[in-house]
C-alpha cells in the first residue's frame, strides 16, 4: 500500500549516489575533475578582478562548493 510493498527487499540494498557511480568510471572521473577545476579557476579569476560585495560572497560560496567536490573526488578515486 502506498508504494511500501517491497520495503523489506530494499533494506538489504545500500543507497549509492549517481555521482559515486559516475566516479567509478576513470574516464568520467577525469572529465568531472577537469570541468570542476576549470570552473574553479574561472571563479577565482572573477574574484581577483573585484566584483561587487554581494556578488563576491556568492562567488565565495561557489568556490567552497567546488573545493569540497574536488576533495571528495580525491578521496574517492576511480577503480
Amino acid at each position: 500500500m502506498f508504494g511500501l510493498e517491497n520495503q523489506k527487499n530494499k533494506k538489504n540494498e545500500t543507497f549509492v549516489f549517481e555521482l559515486e557511480k559516475e566516479l567509478k568510471v576513470p574516464k568520467k572521473h577525469a572529465e568531472i575533475k577537469k570541468n570542476a577545476e576549470a570552473k574553479l579557476l574561472k571563479i577565482k579569476g572573477k574574484l581577483r578582478d573585484g566584483e561587487s560585495k554581494e556578488d563576491y560572497e556568492q562567488w565565495g560560496v561557489l568556490v567552497y562548493g567546488y573545493v569540497a567536490l574536488l576533495k571528495v573526488m580525491s578521496r574517492f578515486g576511480p577503480k
